[in-house]
């Protein structure tokens, strides 16, 4: 082990890289192996590191007794690059198209339910919240529920927060920022507590069905560039939950190089003017 704390450990064998990418599969649907050796390497000393364990076995004894430990072995291999307003044409799709069929079938006071799936730490999330307060003229005409999920705990601890540095603004304009931010200290932002209140974060792991079941009755969901971590397999389990979790016709927005059509036969893949998503059929 090196003096300055990074880790020094051997190279993880087949049969161990084996092992541990099993192991990850079961509990997060992340599919790895031998290509990512070096990421898989380097994220599961860090975590030996820390924990003290000296040896591969000794670490993954840990995993079988610990569940905090499982899970921060998943935080540490999620990805977390976004920015608000990403892909900003889905959330004009959202107020221009998809809304607009959603409340046709309603009244004014009724309740409309959108989900950030996976939310990192909450741009996506507080980047719709933004969009329908600046973009949807019947904004207050209904009440909106917006929850977002992720798998890993940090993100979630951060997104709560509302705290965020240039890179994360940066495709925002200056008159949003001014108006739904409080400058804390040289490039670093907090979104202001009523926009904090109006976004829910909660844990929830994409291919475990029980607890998909649980979130449910869903009108859209963003659940973008999260399907390429998974195979086949995974994907298919994915699919299935999404489809539960949404009323019958509501809306599936997936990233701009994944197509549920390759995957799942159980949505009707819509064209709008400016975006595709994916609609759960109507009941019957």
């Amino acid at each position: 082990m090196s003096d300055g704390g990074e880790t020094d450990f051997e190279a993880l064998s087949e049969d161990e890289l084996r092992r541990l990418c099993d192991f990850l599969y079961r509990q997060s649907g992340m599919a790895y192996g031998e290509s990512k050796r070096y990421y898989i390497t380097r994220r599961v000393n860090a975590r030996m590191h820390e924990t003290g364990a000296e040896v591969f076995g000794t670490y993954m004894a840990l995993l079988r007794s610990d569940p905090g430990e499982v899970q921060r072995l998943i935080n540490s291999f999620t990805v977390n690059e976004t920015y608000f307003y990403r892909e900003e044409y889905q959330f004009a799709c959202l107020s221009r198209s998809l809304l607009p069929q959603i409340v046709a079938r309603r009244g004014p006071g009724d309740l409309v339910r959108i989900w950030s799936m996976p939310c990192s730490t909450g741009e996506e999330a507080y980047s719709i919240a933004i969009w329908l307060l600046e973009n949807w003229a019947l904004v207050d005409a209904y009440h909106i529920d917006i929850i977002g999920s992720d798998i890993d705990t940090e993100v979630l601890q951060a997104a709560m927060r509302g705290e965020y540095g240039e890179r994360a603004l940066s495709r925002l304009p200056a008159e949003l920022r001014r108006r739904y931010f409080t400058r804390l200290e040289e490039g670093r932002w907090q979104l202001i507590q009523d926009l904090r209140e109006s976004v829910r974060f909660t844990q929830a792991n994409l291919i475990d069905t029980a607890a998909m079941r649980r979130e449910g009755g869903f009108d859209v969901i963003f659940c973008r560039n999260l399907l390429i971590y998974f195979d086949e397999a995974s994907r298919l389990i994915a699919a299935d939950n999404l489809h539960d979790a949404l009323n019958p016709g509501g809306f599936l927005c997936l990233g701009h190089s994944e197509a549920m059509s390759r995957i799942s036969d159980r949505f009707v893949t819509r064209r709008f003017q400016e975006a595709v998503v994916y609609q759960r059929p109507e009941a019957g």
